[in-house]
């Protein structure tokens, strides 16, 4: 077993990996790399170590996990079960920030019980992509007290699993969804009062995803907003609001000092450099290609893009 020190900036990723099929106006794949674990890794790992906790079909090509070890990514807890990977098929017209599901196919993934190997039990940082919150409760009992721990949800679990998903709240410290989701899941439609009502669940921090139009990262005492990063090619938003996490909680994790208010927000902005990279290409074609002065370049670039 790894010696506690050395699990101080590593993050534990629970999640997705699968094969998408995705068309959109500027062109299409077929079964490309891709989930929601897959996206936070290739995001993150620029500033943390990451270790993948998934399960994928025998069908799964070697070519992606060789991929994502050699982007650094700690694939060793991604089980190979018998059968198919989980596969989503969907398609995007001009206005990029809907995804149309065409045929979601969950296989092997529908049976995901994560079991997280004593090695992973002592990482520090937690996150819980977009899964059943009946899957993300019995993760977090099976970590021995991280430092930070942060959730992802999506539509679908808020319809039929709210309580449970409700109850999570209180055992995390961030909670993430774009604002379609916090208005569902609060009730309420002005997004201050639904950053409120997610604030009083029990996180610290509330992050609200609005694709083109940036994000709002909400604590009891202060509210942050960043425009999305301008571009002149978008290609496929899929991914893009896990590869925000993955930059988000990668800078936290990494953080040289404690998290305060000026690392939340640069966290945020290193979130949405990353997100802006992902959408430049389908799959994890643009993102893993890129190196830290990349990132660093843009970086600067928003600060000079939001300066006056």
């Amino acid at each position: 077993m790894q010696n506690n020190a050395l699990m101080k900036n590593k993050i534990l990723a629970v999640g997705s990996v699968a094969l998408d099929t995705i068309k959109t106006p500027f062109g299409k794949v077929k079964e490309a790399l891709g989930g929601s674990a897959t996206y936070f890794s290739a995001g993150a790992r620029f500033f943390s170590p990451v270790s993948v906790v998934a399960v994928v079909g025998t069908d799964f090509p070697k070519k992606h996990l060789a991929l994502m070890k050699r982007l650094g990514v700690d694939t060793s807890n991604i089980s190979i079960e018998e059968g198919k990977t989980f596969r989503w098929t969907g398609e995007y017209d001009f206005d990029l920030n809907s995804a149309k599901t065409l045929k979601t196919e969950l296989n092997v993934f529908a049976n995901f019980k994560p079991i997280i190997n004593p090695e992973n039990r002592f990482c520090r940082v937690v996150f819980l992509a977009n899964i059943d919150p009946e899957i993300q409760h019995a993760v977090l009992s099976q970590v021995k007290r991280p430092s930070l721990s942060a959730c992802d949800t999506m539509n679908y679990w808020i319809q039929n699993k709210k309580k449970s998903l409700v109850g999570l709240l209180k055992k995390v410290d961030i909670f993430l969804c774009n604002e379609g989701e916090a208005r569902e899941l609060s009730g309420e439609y002005n997004l201050i009062q639904a950053a409120r009502w997610l604030l009083s669940k029990g996180p610290r921090i509330a992050v609200i995803k609005k694709g083109e139009h940036g994000v709002l990262c909400f604590s009891r005492e202060s509210v942050f907003s960043a425009p999305a990063f301008l571009l002149e090619s978008v290609f496929d938003p899929t991914g893009a609001g896990d590869t925000f996490a993955g930059g988000f909680i990668g800078y936290l994790a990494g953080a040289p000092s404690r998290i305060n208010e000026s690392v939340i927000r640069k966290a945020i902005i290193y979130g949405t450099v990353l997100a802006s990279y992902n959408v430049e290409s389908f799959s994890l074609k643009r993102i893993a290609g890129l190196g830290r002065l990349d990132i660093e370049k843009r970086y600067k670039a928003f600060q000079v893009l939001t300066q006056f």
